[in-house]
């Protein structure tokens, strides 16, 4: 299996194949990470396709060294904080509700009603806080992964962390 290293050294020479390969395999969890953090499905899908034309873009300059995954995730949790910004400043939106499968009415009024209280929550946390536990709970990045893709050291994140549990846990408690 070519890895994502060769394939964005071949995107770097031109490849369109092996870049559309890089979209393929990353796109869903691209998508899921903006959309956690933004709350808004049309905002996640603008930022997975700007954080795909950045990466194409530095394709030809691309030098394999850190993972490709923690790469990409620097770029669009970047994204998500000036997407984040810029809705700051346009004034707030609501929360997207969650959709839910085949439940009974009562079981998806709970689901509902637990999913807004945790993303309430998460929105509450800030910009960084959320970030990382986003990355740590919902993409299982390890702690040095998440280092880098904030640019902090591993303390900072755990400090991060533990700020954002605390936080959680105080909003969630009569859940």
């Amino acid at each position: 299996m070519v890895t994502d290293d060769e394939l964005m050294v071949a995107a770097g020479q031109g490849d369109r194949i092996a870049f559309a390969e890089i979209v393929n395999r990353h796109n869903a969890k691209v998508y899921r990470l903006a959309s956690r953090f933004l709350g808004n499905r049309q905002e996640a899908t603008d930022v997975a396709q700007d954080a795909f034309l950045r990466i194409l873009a530095a394709a030809p300059d691309y030098r394999p060294g850190a993972a490709f995954g923690t790469y990409l995730f620097r770029v669009v949790s970047n994204l998500c904080l000036d997407a984040l910004r810029k809705r700051r400043r346009a004034q707030g939106e609501e929360l997207q509700d969650p959709k839910s499968g085949d439940l009974s009415a009562e079981e998806e009024f709970l689901r509902n009603e637990r999913a807004v209280a945790v993303s309430v929550a998460l929105f509450s946390l800030p910009p960084r806080q959320r970030l990382a536990v986003l990355l740590k709970y919902y993409e299982d990045l390890n702690y040095r992964e998440i280092a880098e893709v904030l640019k902090t050291s591993q303390k900072g994140v755990e400090r991060l962390l533990a700020r954002a549990r605390s936080a959680l846990l105080s909003s969630l408690k009569d859940l």
